[in-house]
């Protein structure tokens, strides 16, 4: 049965793969034209990299926030059964008897992706509609 699932479909691929290779050559075809990545491309991909990271960041933040129990939040995190002192989404912060329990990171980072984001948003359109 591996036989028949695994090597069977594998051959048939490198034979198809082969044909079609063999074709190409055959035809003296030039290879297929790449679409050129202008600079408004790149700042457009970097643009939404830093937004799908930065909402990665906030929702890894809004990890650490009370949700149905309150008082779970700082027992899981901070190791205390008791109510949080403080808790917000934007900046992301929960303070367990009077210490902070979200790392010190998340806050900075989502700073620098907000403005990285932003500023590639800008920069895209500003690329995308420049004169040459």
């Amino acid at each position: 049965m591996v036989v028949l699932a695994l090597v069977l479909p594998t051959w048939a691929a490198i034979t198809y793969v082969g044909l079609v290779r063999a074709r190409r050559e055959d035809a003296v075809l030039p290879p297929p034209l790449r679409p050129r990545r202008t600079p408004a491309k790149k700042a457009a991909w970097a643009a939404g990299l830093a937004y799908l990271a930065g909402g990665a960041l906030h929702v890894y933040g809004l990890s650490y926030l009370p949700s149905l129990f309150p008082e779970d939040a700082c027992w899981f995190n901070a190791g205390a059964k008791v109510m949080p002192d403080s808790s917000s989404a934007l900046p992301v912060s929960l303070v367990c008897r009077g210490e902070e329990v979200v790392p010190w990171w998340v806050n900075p980072g989502l700073l620098v992706l907000a403005v990285t984001a932003v500023a590639a948003t800008v920069a895209a359109v500003v690329l995308r509609f420049r004169r040459r």
